[in-house]
């Protein structure tokens, strides 16, 4: 009976080595759940997003805590953290694939680079698209939104949402783009290295709020960090991401009901 105490130490050593190369290798169920790929809810007709609630029972898609938002920036709470959020992506980030899964087109991501928020480190995990954007900033809806999800070792999330508009044409999503078109259900392996430093973040002024995924099961406590200047994309490249998603791949709009949203300049 003398493996038992060699055992337990094993488990011990196990859990306190735990880092982004590992959080890889044992996916969280919060965010498996994200990307359940069955096709019994959609973006149109009788399992569009009004009926989510109803058609999914054992989601949170009828919670008090629900994304997106209409952010109203005269009613945000207006603060300055030094450091709150840092960037830790490296100029050659791995792309492992691309994916089709029905509902969006998403690049999932080798494990290494990550974020700090609020001093507890985010490994990025994938990268998807809304056309048109889901959440608002002062009512405007622009014609994209990006989505960098981000999990910690603990299981929480964090989604970084970027806004985006048309004008000229942008290097970072021809790299992404060329990989399409892609059939519903298909998916593509990559392997290749993108520099996410494309993505003018850094010092950047952005909301942050607490809200939920916006698709089912819609869970809930997910940070939310949307930036309040869009990126600059063509409208050729707008149109090649529509074209391969379904139309109008977005949630409606979700009451804020007692929540704060906090902007960070």
């Amino acid at each position: 009976m003398q493996t038992k105490p060699y055992n337990i130490l094993i488990v011990l050593i196990t859990l306190f080595s735990f880092s982004c190369n590992q959080l890889e290798k044992h996916k969280e169920p919060i965010l498996a759940q994200h990307h359940d790929t069955n096709k019994h809810w959609s973006y149109n007709g009788e399992t569009s997003p009004e009926h989510w609630a109803e058609i999914e029972k054992n989601s949170d898609c009828n919670g008090h805590q629900q994304s997106p938002i209409n952010i109203i920036h005269i009613k945000a709470d207006s603060i300055h953290v030094e450091n709150e959020l840092k960037f830790e992506y490296k100029p050659n980030t791995i792309v492992n694939d691309v994916e089709n899964n029905g509902h969006s087109i998403q690049f999932d991501f080798e494990a290494g680079d990550y974020i700090d928020y609020k001093n507890e480190r985010y490994c990025l995990k994938q990268i998807h698209f809304h056309e048109p954007s889901e959440h608002k900033i002062d009512g405007i809806i622009y014609p994209i939104e990006i989505h960098l999800v981000h999990t910690s070792k603990s299981g929480k999330v964090t989604v970084l949402a970027i806004l985006g508009k048309e004008g000229e044409e942008s290097q970072l999503f021809e790299f992404f783009e060329s990989f399409l078109p892609l059939e519903s259900g298909a998916k593509k392996e990559i392997h290749e290295s993108v520099d996410l430093s494309s993505f003018p973040l850094k010092d950047k002024e952005y909301y942050s709020y607490g809200g939920s995924f916006t698709t089912p099961p819609c869970t809930e406590s997910i940070n939310w960090v949307v930036f309040k200047e869009p990126v600059i994309l063509s409208v050729e490249e707008v149109l090649k991401l529509k074209e391969n998603m379904p139309i109008n791949n977005y949630r409606n709009e979700q009451p804020l009901n007692d929540r704060i949203v906090q902007y960070h300049f």
